[in-house]
């Protein structure tokens, strides 16, 4: 990054420009840090839809085109107004989130953007009372928990076939009402950490979440 020599410099996480807490240390023959963003993603609280409108228009106005960033923010706004729309009165499904995981399952918390896409998506997240991002639950608990549908993030080596046939495979879960009924939803990782993309996969996740609507 540094031969680079970056007017600026654009981070999602804090942790890709920081090690145990303290800034990565430069050799002393390098030049001074160039400026660095750190968006709402990496800001202690929970982060929302409404610090990615921010965060959209903040870069706007960095790099001089604070129009494009509103044009930007009013189409994903109504974006996401028109499918809480399509969703009004109905009743929320209840979702549990596999992330991966073989003793323990590791979900969606109820701190960031994750949490908040399923409850515009129209469903409630079994696990929301989780005070993580994303943290391990135990299997005893998505069993008492009778999520009725399960959502699988697609990312990384373990394909989202492996990860169904994972679940539906467990005896233990045979009775879980999402496992009996083999509903799952599909969303890539990309669409469900705080980003532009966002506003699209909160329809994405309506739409197969409440296929009616």
């Amino acid at each position: 990054m540094l031969a680079a020599n970056p007017d600026f410099v654009y981070g999602g996480y804090a942790f890709r420009l920081r090690r145990q807490g303290r800034p990565r240390p430069r050799p002393s023959s390098a030049p001074a840090s160039p400026p660095a963003s750190t968006p709402s993603t990496a800001r202690p609280r929970s982060a929302s839809i409404d610090d990615l409108y921010r965060e959209v228009r903040e870069l706007g106005r960095t790099f001089g085109v604070p129009d494009r960033a509103e044009t930007w923010t009013r189409e994903a706004r109504a974006t996401v107004a028109g499918t809480e729309k399509r969703l009004k009165a109905v009743k929320p499904v209840s979702v549990f989130v596999y992330d991966s995981g073989d003793k323990t399952a590791f979900t969606a918390g109820g701190k960031g953007i994750g949490n908040e896409l399923i409850t515009r998506s129209g469903g409630r997240n079994v696990f929301a009372d989780l005070d993580k991002t994303f943290g391990d639950a135990t299997w005893e608990q998505v069993v008492d928990r009778k999520p009725e549908v399960r959502r699988h993030l697609d990312y990384g080596s373990t394909t989202v076939e492996q990860k169904k046939k994972r679940l539906l495979d467990d005896p233990a879960l045979k009775d879980v009402p999402a496992i009996k009924n083999r509903r799952f939803a599909v969303m890539p990782l990309s669409d469900t950490v705080l980003g532009v993309r966002v506003p699209a996969a909160v329809d994405k996740l309506a739409a197969q979440l409440h296929p009616a609507r």
